[in-house]
């Protein structure tokens, strides 16, 4: 019978430390090439468990390694502050100090996706990226407008036509080519935006549950594309609250003796898929009276922050309802595409009162 070992890995970009511990506690370290990672997967036994930390390239790790292993775990640097604020900062500390955790079970893991979704996210990511420096570049054209007592709107800025008004208003030699620089890269963002856009709608079609996200009014191809790659595997999610948790749009909750404390919104979580999420419910009020009363009601007794959450975390209700008549088993396959919701958010909440009558 096969001695259990846990391996910890302190990765890097060009090498990698091992430390292999037995189950009498004894340690074994090693240091390794990158490249030689395909001889190290097969030292690797069926029984052995291997805990890395979460880095740029724990994916490729994780490919290389993971079929040879009972279990792989990606460590949560954030939360896993053993090593972070250790005094003793070392390659072999930290992969020992991985390896001891990992034979307790008691290392903060992190999901890693599969590969279309982590392509998808970092398409998403890139242009997300581009997007936020497209803005900085338009409130830059409006503040050289402002300092000349051109008065603009932000969102006049938005139109090619608009930024061509732009170059033909009479300058000094220096401002004209600060503006022609920063109109140039404003255009060549719109067309990159455009086609990383277009891929992420192609590409996200691929994945479980495209159909059934927007099939919902208020989500469209891109905003599904990025709301599932942010979510991954919906059966990592036990219920609803757990999903809403995930976005960072539950309120921060202190109980303590008899003290109950709830403040405001946790914001853990992926902000992109937050934004999106509120994007799309903003967007979903247009279509649903419902939504927009309920919208206006928060609105007008907490303020226009507090219901634009509370309109995001609205479709979860509907979900909840939706699963409590279906069971937890169908909720889960209708998020992960096995069935249709071919309704907005009143529709949803019809398809649970025909469920009920049934």
């Amino acid at each position: 019978m096969e001695t259990k070992r846990y391996i910890g890995i302190d990765l890097h970009r060009n090498c990698f430390t091992a430390c292999v511990r037995l189950e009498n506690g004894r340690n074994y370290l090693s240091e390794w090439k990158l490249e030689d990672l395909p001889r190290f997967a097969k030292k690797l036994r069926g029984s052995d468990e291997v805990a890395v930390e979460m880095t740029g390239n724990t994916r490729f790790f994780h490919e290389a390694v993971a079929p040879h292993v009972a279990r792989f775990v990606a460590v949560d640097p954030n939360q896993f502050q053993v090593i972070s604020h250790s005094v003793k900062k070392t390659d072999p500390n930290d992969a020992r100090n991985l390896a001891l955790y990992l034979a307790k079970d008691l290392l903060p893991e992190v999901r890693i996706k599969d590969k279309t979704e982590a392509q998808i996210a970092s398409l998403t990511q890139t242009r997300d990226t581009l997007v936020k420096l497209r803005t900085a570049l338009k409130n830059k054209i409006n503040n050289i407008l402002s300092a000349h007592g051109i008065p603009v709107a932000k969102e006049a800025l938005s139109s090619d036509k608009a930024l061509k008004a732009v170059l033909e208003m009479p300058f000094d030699e220096m401002v004209a080519i600060e503006l022609q620089v920063i109109v140039e890269q404003i255009r060549a963002l719109h067309q990159s935006i455009a086609k990383l856009e277009q891929t992420i709608k192609e590409r996200g079609q691929q994945l479980k549950g495209h159909h059934n996200l927007t099939s919902i009014k208020g989500i469209g191809s891109l905003g599904a594309s990025i709301l599932l790659s942010v979510i991954g595997d919906i059966h990592d999610f036990a219920d609803e609250g757990k999903l809403a948790a995930y976005f960072g749009i539950v309120p921060r909750v202190q109980n303590s003796n008899e003290t109950e404390r709830s403040g405001r919104i946790t914001k853990r979580g992926s902000k992109l898929g937050r934004t999106t999420l509120v994007q799309c419910a903003l967007i979903a009020k247009r279509y649903s009276p419902y939504l927009a009363r309920y919208y206006d009601q928060i609105k007008s007794r907490r303020g226009g922050g507090k219901a634009i959450i509370a309109l995001a975390r609205k479709p979860r209700h509907h979900l909840s309802d939706l699963k409590e008549r279906l069971g937890i088993r169908r909720f889960l396959e209708l998020c992960s595409g096995g069935g249709g919701l071919n309704a907005g958010p009143d529709g949803m909440l019809d398809t649970a009162r025909r469920t009920r009558a049934r």
